[in-house]
């Protein structure tokens, strides 16, 4: 457990070496970075998994929190593990927090990898079926509809996201979203990125796939495409993302 300036964060820590900060999806946790994780300490890096607050024992004040408090929770556990600068990697939901800290924090990031992040505009049909998918009041005959619709490509097991969702935690994130101006760190980009998308992301259409290299050039931003996978990305292809992880980690030393 690691205290933050305004919450209280449990942290898993694998390996040794570079520090490598897993940062989670939308109300869900970091236990389904297990397989990325010991893959990159079999590699050689120190992988950091924060529980944002709501998310296992981690708490926090709620009440008007947006992405910069979260990233600065972020920030603070770097601090605590003297680990910075770090590489940041955020899939979906968690992206935001990583691309916000490198906003808020450059001092703290070595690199950010944005994994099955999307694109700057995606229909707002897609989140109320994103809410649909965390509703455990609704039949799993239902959620299994949304969550292969919306989550999974073709070929992989969307029950294995029937559990694992935080609602309090879902609710403090949508609330930190709303209640951040996306150009206080959209436009924003100090360390270099990559752009690790899934090739049936729902999120992420093929017309948008150039968005963060047209935003800050190929110089800073590398794109990486992984077929079979979808806005899920982590369950599906674990294995494929942390080789994608540490083959652009290693082009940062």
């Amino acid at each position: 457990m690691v205290a933050t300036r305004t919450a209280e964060l449990e942290v898993q820590i694998d390996g040794d070496g570079p520090v490598v900060v897993l940062l989670p999806s939308l109300g869900r946790d970091s236990y389904e970075f297990d397989p990325v994780a010991h893959d990159l300490a079999a590699a050689g890096y120190r992988a950091l998994r924060p529980q944002l607050r709501g998310v296992g024992r981690s708490r926090g004040h709620t009440a008007g929190a947006d992405l910069h408090d979260l990233a600065t929770d972020v920030a603070d556990v770097l601090t605590h593990f003297d680990a910075a600068p770090a590489v940041l990697a955020g899939h979906a939901f968690g992206h935001y927090v990583a691309r916000v800290l490198d906003a808020d924090h450059p001092e703290s990031v070595r690199g950010v990898a944005v994994l099955a992040a999307g694109a700057r505009r995606f229909p707002a049909s897609l989140t109320e079926r994103v809410a649909k998918c965390s509703d455990t009041s609704l039949p799993d005959g239902e959620r299994l509809e949304h969550l292969a619709a919306v989550f999974f490509a073709d070929g992989h097991d969307p029950s294995v996201w029937l559990d694992g969702w935080w609602p309090d935690a879902i609710e403090l994130q949508r609330a930190a979203m709303a209640a951040t101006d996306k150009e206080s760190w959209w436009p924003v980009a100090h360390a270099p990125l990559l752009d690790l998308q899934a090739a049936d992301d729902v999120f992420r259409p093929p017309e948008s796939r150039t968005e963060l290299v047209d935003e800050f050039g190929a110089e800073l931003v590398t794109t990486v495409l992984i077929p079979g996978s979808g806005h899920a990305l982590i369950p599906e292809v674990p294995h494929e993302v942390a080789n994608a992880l540490i083959t652009w980690i290693r082009t940062l030393d």
